[in-house]
């Protein structure tokens, strides 16, 4: 007995000194564990790692949102020597691709009637480094130059959308020509004879993330009960066009409403019943007031505009709208008359005193104006929406404007890095544009600020001379499609985009704003 109870207290006593010893160890470790825990959530939040992966806004290897551009403001993006305003307005070299010429001396309709040649416009190109990739490449850095990230309001830093290069991808457009039934028909390239196809399948490929393809339910999510609305130029239409085509082919189970036409097609609505999302379009040449009675010196059938008042059509909808998207500056190269505090001080193809120096050219016209809508928008009671200012749409009629020989024709792929040549008038007008911006955002509130956008697209688009319908504007099958004898090109659009192209790329720039937006309200709320 005592043989084998002796070996039961060994046991016993040798094996309790051996579990308090394990358990402190263990009670040690699991303590390191949740400091060492506790640590990593403070130095890197779950809100802020985790949201890259599910929004593709992340590098997969880092899982974290890079710098954003939020509220972006853009001082300081140019580095020569500011414009001077003199008595002599600028013009592109290039203009609108069709009948309705930015720099012609046909007066723009103001009877409520959208011109009906609403292609032609002045547009250039910005220099850059924007990469070009073939499928299977890795992008590389980067055409826009950096934005200023410190300049923004958002409350979580989120990765620069316009600084990245072009790539191709073989899955190509998510419409087709054929299946969207409300594309323009001088955008519809390929129903008008355009026989080559890459042009559809290149993709913006930011830096510092990703941007997702177009996913209609999400925005139908995301715009639930809303209205987004389209405000400005032919290029409102083009990019609102591009909209309606990406939900349309998407969600082809919905019931869509024709658009209501409200009298002079300057308001269009499109209706999502079973999500009631509307998109909407308003023509605004100016985004300011504009009438065409004798004013001072300058007589009755001249178009004036005011430029310190913003065109009371867009203030009247605001309250209705949600998101809007602005468009403008091409129409700058028309015939107009600027008056500022009720007084006559420039002019555009009109200044009939050539002695007297004007104030203000069309270049600072264009700048006031964008300060003027927004601070009005900015301040409306009755509205608190999202503002996006999309930045000027650069056009690539080479070898002069679109009346006098400019061509883009036989453009089948983006210009390659280091091969863009620069446009001064695409510069200095979208140096004025983000100064406009940059001032309006000064003179709101702070809560005011973070809903101003501006989405600076300008110098990555600048690449892109191979998206415009060049001359296959028309179904014709006797159009003339090649240089004639002389060496002439013929009639051609080189500022609106083919539909599909890279106009799409803008609304999944939108998409992700809107998507941003609503993060930032949640965390906020």
């Amino acid at each position: 007995a005592m043989a084998l109870g002796s070996p039961k207290v060994s046991i016993f006593g040798a094996a309790f000194p051996a579990k308090v010893s394990t358990i402190a160890i263990a009670i040690g470790g699991l303590a390191s564990f949740f400091v060492f825990g506790l640590l990593l959530r403070l130095s890197y939040p779950i809100g802020s790692s985790v949201s890259g992966v599910f929004y593709g806004n992340a590098t997969p290897e880092l899982v974290e949102v890079p710098l954003s551009l939020s509220n972006h403001t853009v001082e300081g993006l140019y580095t020569g020597s500011d414009v001077s305003v003199s008595d002599q307005n600028l013009t592109s070299n290039s203009s609108l691709g069709s009948p309705d010429a930015v720099a012609s001396d046909k007066k723009p309709l103001v009877d409520g009637k959208e011109e009906a040649d609403e292609k032609k416009i002045d547009v250039g190109s910005g220099e850059g480094d924007t990469n070009v990739s073939k499928a299977g490449d890795t992008p590389s850095v980067v055409s826009s130059s950096p934005h200023d990230d410190s300049k923004t309001a958002s409350a979580e830093p989120e990765c620069d959308l316009y600084q990245g290069s072009w790539f191709y991808d073989p899955e190509g457009p998510v419409y087709t020509n054929n299946s969207c039934p409300v594309i323009t028909q001088m955008q519809n390239c390929q129903g008008n004879g355009r026989s080559d196809k890459g042009y559809e399948n290149w993709r913006w490929k930011p830096s510092q993330c990703d941007l997702p393809r177009f996913d209609a339910k999400k925005f139908l999510e995301l715009m639930r009960g809303k209205t987004l609305a389209f405000i400005g130029d032919s290029v409102a239409r083009n990019q609102m066009e591009s909209m309606l085509c990406l939900l349309w082919q998407a969600n082809c189970f919905l019931q869509v409403e024709t658009p209501v036409n409200r009298g002079s097609r300057k308001m269009q609505r499109w209706l999502f019943k079973s999500s009631s999302v509307m998109i909407a379009r308003i023509w605004s040449s100016w985004l300011v007031h504009q009438f065409n009675e004798k004013f001072d010196y300058a007589p009755e059938g001249v178009t004036k505009l005011k430029l310190d008042l913003p065109d009371e059509r867009i203030i009247e909808a605001l309250p209705k709208f949600d998101v809007i998207v602005f468009s403008s500056g091409h129409w700058f190269a028309k015939q107009s008359v600027y008056i500022l505090n009720d007084e006559i001080v420039g002019g555009q193809l009109w200044w009939p005193d050539k002695s007297k120096p004007m104030k203000v050219n069309n270049v600072e016209a264009f700048g006031i104006s964008v300060e003027t809508i927004l601070k009005s928008v900015a301040t409306h009671p009755n509205y608190t929406g999202l503002t996006i200012v999309r930045t000027w749409s650069p056009d690539h009629y080479e070898g002069g404007a679109w009346n006098t020989g400019g061509s883009c024709t036989g453009k089948e792929e983006p210009i390659l890095p280091g091969k863009l040549v620069k446009n001064g008038f695409t510069e200095v007008m979208h140096e004025k544009q983000a100064t406009g911006f940059n001032q309006a955002v000064e003179g709101v509130s702070e809560s005011s600020k973070v809903k101003l956008k501006l989405m600076d697209i300008t110098e990555a688009f600048g690449y892109r001379h191979d998206g415009h319908p060049g001359p296959y504007r028309s179904p014709d099958p006797n159009k003339i499609t090649k240089r004639g004898p002389d060496g002439r090109p013929p009639p051609q659009d080189c500022l609106h985009w083919c539909m599909p192209g890279p106009v799409d790329t803008w609304n999944e720039m939108v998409l992700e704003l809107i998507r941003r937006d609503v993060e930032g309200r949640k965390r906020n709320s």
